[in-house]
């Protein structure tokens, strides 16, 4: 494509609704357009400090990333800073240290060891990625002509310290849409903050990128593959953020402008409280509306398909019955009247059925059916089944997973004559990890969330034809949680709530890219903290040795419930 003269670009710009010349193809501008020409210079390191210190400043030198990280760089050599490669940052805990080696140390140069801990690292679709475990770096150091130490070998990358990160870095949540085109998903990345006008920039680049890395198989984009900026996102006069794009695609339905718009609007709404304008090269993309907040999208982003209805306030299995959580009695039918013996149960998003594990012999066995009603067997036969999961329907559930004896998964759906049958999931690389005692999948059937051999991990969905799969699996704040994890839920799209046998950590909220995790209160809990129940708009509920609790907040003081309940009860919403 031909660069747009500067005379079409301010036209544009002034005008908003100029005609582009037909003799003339637009030109998205990139990011090497809007650069600064003139840069500040960096500053130099303190004088005559040694070399361990010179290591230290080098390091917190990463939380300045301007000009490929020209602050960083001055600590160097002039041939480290040519070799040294600063894409993908590397996060540490904050405690890092800088200690001598066994090598002696000469005249000239000096070799110091930098040691400390993983904490992960940002991937090259700047979603970030959970690492563990220790790290103990040589990084050799030498003097320059004016006798002042540098760096002659850093480490391969920049190794950023997390406050450092935290301070450097802002989480931002993309949308993309699930498969069926039904509902919206986040995708949390990270984007570097200064400077802070450009962040929406970014957040576009990203976002015509597509899904992230672990999503890629999962979710999909309405935005075309050849998808460019046609100018960078900033504010307009008016004060509304415009999102300029070109080649957004061929045989733009209406349709899918509203999918573009919804997809759009709902990724910078945790970046801008403005309104956003979807212009398609500097058009709007919707002839009957130019600007939009997230309320306005609502329906295609498809959150009515999510939200639970008021009136299910979720249930509680008990002495082999199916109750209510709003009252403590049984539910009608067979399952309330403790006709199958639950050992655990699940209710369809809508409400409409139930999937019970029951007892039988010295196993397991699934039923599925309509609620209130009399349940079908399946044939899945097993020593143990995990508590059942619903997959996302637009109508009544018709598929329910579960974990069976540990070291497989099962979906049951049901077919067009209302037989419910059992297939498999690919777990292949899910199974080196152990044996899966949780499994609940996320509301929009995009991701499953796992309780493996004690250890929290996540996982992504992919669908190829008839064959299903998770895949990219990820552990979940492992330094913290160890293999502690009881039982998991979703609190959200990309939040789980965790209980644990960890007197310190009872109850958490873990972001499911595994970066941020938030303890609620410990007051009135006793661990271990077994069955846990999330849901969004819903207080979460727990079961301890002394019953059940609930709470809306991290901050609130768990409140005891007036149902009675023994320790081993499970308590569940829709899901």
């Amino acid at each position: 494509m031909k660069r747009l003269s500067l005379l079409v670009l301010v036209l544009v710009t002034l005008t908003g609704c100029a005609a582009i010349p037909t003799n003339t193809q637009p030109k998205p501008i990139g990011s090497k357009d809007s650069k600064a020409s003139n840069t500040p210079a960096a500053p130099e390191p303190r004088q005559n400090i040694d070399p361990f210190m010179l290591v230290r400043d080098f390091l917190n030198a990463t939380a300045n990333p301007d000009s490929d990280y020209a602050a960083a760089r001055a600590f160097m050599t002039p041939e480290a800073n040519k070799n040294w490669d600063t894409k993908n940052p590397t996060i540490i805990e904050t405690g890092f240290s800088t200690v001598p080696t066994s090598q002696a140390a000469q005249d000239k140069t000096q070799t110091v060891l930098l040691q400390g801990n993983y904490v992960g690292r940002l991937g090259s679709d700047n979603a970030f990625v959970p690492q563990l475990g220790e790290f103990r770096i040589p990084v050799k150091v030498e003097r320059a002509s004016d006798n002042q130490w540098r760096i002659s070998e850093p480490p391969l990358g920049v190794y950023m310290p997390q406050n450092l990160f935290n301070t450097t870095y802002r989480r931002v949540t993309l949308y993309f849409y699930n498969p069926e085109f039904t509902v919206l998903v986040p995708d949390p990345r990270y984007v570097v903050i200064p400077p802070a006008t450009s962040i929406p920039t970014r957040v576009t680049e990203l976002l015509i990128a597509g899904p992230g890395d672990a999503v890629r198989d999962t979710l999909v984009s309405a935005l075309g593959t050849e998808t460019e900026k046609f100018s960078d996102t900033k504010e307009s006069d008016d004060g509304a953020l415009e999102v300029n794009l070109t080649n957004v695609g061929k045989d733009l339905t209406p349709e899918k402008r509203k999918q573009i718009v919804a997809q759009v609007v709902k990724s910078y709404s945790g970046v801008t409280s403005s309104r956003v304008r979807v212009l398609v090269d500097g058009q709007q993309i919707l002839p009957d509306q130019r600007d939009y907040r997230p309320s306005d999208v609502s329906a295609t982003a498809g959150e009515t398909l999510l939200a639970l209805n008021a009136n299910l306030q979720g249930m509680l299995v008990t002495d082999g019955s199916i109750r209510s959580l709003t009252d403590g009695n049984p539910i009608k039918g067979p399952a309330g009247a403790g006709t199958y013996g639950a050992v655990s149960a699940a209710q369809s998003l809508d409400g409409s059925r139930l999937a019970v594990v029951s007892r039988e012999g010295g196993g397991m066995r699934l039923r599925v059916g309509e609620l209130e009603q009399d349940l079908s067997e399946v044939d899945q036969r097993a020593t143990t089944l995990s508590r059942p999961t619903w997959q996302l329907s637009t109508g009544q559930g018709t598929e329910v997973w579960t974990a069976v004896d540990g070291n497989s998964v099962a979906r049951v759906t049901r077919s067009d004559n209302g037989s419910w049958t059992a297939k498999g999931v690919n777990i292949t690389e899910i199974m080196p990890f152990g044996s899966i005692s949780e499994l609940r999948l996320s509301r929009d059937g995009t991701r499953a969330a796992l309780v493996i051999a004690g250890k929290l991990y996540i996982a992504s969905v992919v669908r190829d034809n008839q064959d299903v799969s998770l895949r990219s699996p990820r552990q979940l704040q492992p330094s913290i949680l160890a293999a502690s994890v009881q039982s998991i839920d979703w609190l959200s799209q990309d939040v789980l709530v965790v209980s644990s046998s960890l007197p310190a950590w009872p109850v958490t909220k873990v972001y499911t890219d595994g970066y941020k995790m938030d303890r609620y209160s410990q007051s009135n809990l006793t661990v271990p903290v077994g069955s846990v129940a999330a849901a969004a708009a819903r207080q979460v509920q727990v079961v301890d040795s002394s019953g059940l609790w609930s709470a809306s907040d991290i901050t609130d003081v768990w409140k005891s419930s007036a149902i009675r309940v023994p320790s081993g009860a499970l308590v569940f919403y829709p899901g």
